[in-house]
């Protein structure tokens, strides 16, 4: 039986790795007992291949901030706690990520109110059944099998990418 951190890890990497899928970028792993290497201490951990020839380049850094926020975004649907995701410390990289992102945006309030209004999009987008349950989805194979290559992702949400 999955820890709670477990649950909540595998949900949030579901999170970046559908976020990925839906708009277009190849996910080529997931995991939820990541090797920590000589990098920070983390709980998970998604790959994501972005093709640069398929996008733009405003419209990746949109794409980027939007998979960033979908970490924590899945899990505030989760727990059904909507936190801001600026404020809550486990997710200080995703923010950061997201922030960085719209590097092209360069006045730093419209900036935040962009990744403030990607955050309601994508949680308002998240609590829509078709999106739910292919997160619900990949959790549930990433807390069975703690490591998902992209074979194992592509089969767990193929009926969602199917209808997309």
């Amino acid at each position: 039986m999955p820890d709670d951190t477990e649950e909540l890890t595998a949900y949030h990497e579901a999170g970046h790795a559908w976020a990925a899928l839906y708009v277009g970028a190849r996910v080529q792993s997931l995991s939820i007992s990541p090797d920590n290497d000589d990098g920070p201490e983390r709980f998970g951990d998604t790959t994501i291949l972005w093709s640069r020839k398929r996008f733009g380049r405003k419209e990746l850094s949109e794409k980027l901030a939007w998979v960033a926020l979908a970490g924590p975004v899945a899990e505030m649907v989760y727990t059904g706690k909507p936190f801001h995701p600026g404020t809550v410390a486990e997710w200080q990289q995703d923010w950061k990520d997201a922030f960085d992102a719209l590097e092209h945006v360069p006045d730093t309030q419209r900036r935040l109110a962009s990744l403030e209004k990607t955050t309601i999009q994508l949680y308002q987008a998240f609590q829509d059944d078709f999106h739910w349950t292919a997160i619900s989805a990949l959790a549930d194979h990433l807390l069975a099998h703690e490591i998902m290559d992209e074979e194992m992702i592509q089969e767990a949400v193929e009926p969602w990418l199917a209808e997309s």
